[in-house]
């Protein structure tokens, strides 16, 4: 495989998912639409360019797309200018973004459709703290003789890789079922510490007992990082993943009453002021 790799999306979790792909030996070429990260890039060792174009024609087989939603991907793979402006062949795009799975399958036809590119999902969980420590969890989807023959990438990035089938949107289910168990779990622990805090007691010895005991889990253990996600940033993501969740149930007749009350009760649970629409 080759040792170049292209990255387009340098923000709080791309950057040190690039970071990590340089570490393990890969030469990343960089783009992003802000360019006040290309210094901090290029200190770090990461080729910086202009143009989207210029990731797709000088990286290898592939391309990795950290971007924010399905608006700003569709303007990085098939905008004007876009990553398929290359007109390269038999390289694959790894989109490493949260999207519903409907909407993935039907990004991954649209570049079969108009290009020699090949698409692939790799979803990930972990927040910044797991893209910084290279403990990312990665749920592959795709063709598999692709995602395998990419593995090496997935594993400077991810500590946890895990493969869903041939359909791009798989992975994504994955990731929402991920999100939406984290969701429910975030308004349990926010709400038992409503209670305890009513008596006094002393939270520190409460997180203690958590932690050792069957109201253990993957939120009491982070509780200080995830207390502090705001509703502009974390908390945000998470509840477009819930809401997501929701509309997938609802397709699929599967009924999600947890879901869809964690959605409704997310801010008010963590105590947070701003509630958005």
């Amino acid at each position: 495989m080759s040792k170049k790799i292209g990255f387009v999306g340098l923000g709080t979790m791309g950057f040190p998912m690039a970071i990590n792909l340089k570490k393990a030996g890969f030469e990343v070429v960089g783009y992003d639409a802000f360019k006040g990260v290309y210094e901090k890039a290029r200190s770090a060792g990461i080729t910086m360019v202009e143009t989207l174009k210029e990731v797709a024609e000088q990286s290898g087989e592939a391309v990795i797309s950290m971007v924010r939603d399905y608006a700003q991907n569709v303007e990085v793979i098939l905008g004007k200018d876009g990553l398929l402006a290359a007109q390269s062949k038999g390289k694959t795009i790894i989109v490493m973004s949260t999207l519903d799975p409907e909407t993935m399958n039907g990004l991954g036809e649209k570049v079969q459709k108009e290009s020699d590119f090949t698409l692939i999902s790799a979803a990930v969980s972990g927040g910044r703290s797991g893209a910084e420590a290279g403990t990312l969890s990665i749920m592959t989807s795709g063709s598999e003789v692709i995602v395998k023959s990419l593995q090496p990438y997935f594993e400077a990035m991810g500590a946890n890789i895990f493969y869903y089938g041939d359909k791009p949107g798989n992975s994504q289910v994955a990731k929402l079922v991920n999100n939406m168990i984290l969701g429910i779990t975030m308004n349990a622990v926010a709400e038992g510490l409503k209670l305890s805090n009513s008596y006094n007691l002393p939270q520190d010895a409460l997180f203690s007992l958590l932690k050792v005991s069957t109201g253990d889990s993957w939120v009491v253990r982070n509780w200080a990082d995830v207390s502090e996600w705001t509703a502009e940033t974390a908390l945000a993501v998470l509840l477009k993943d819930l809401k997501a969740a929701h509309g997938e149930g609802l397709s699929r007749n599967v009924t999600l009453p947890f879901n869809a009350l964690a959605s409704t009760q997310l801010f008010d649970a963590m105590g947070k002021k701003k509630h958005l629409p």
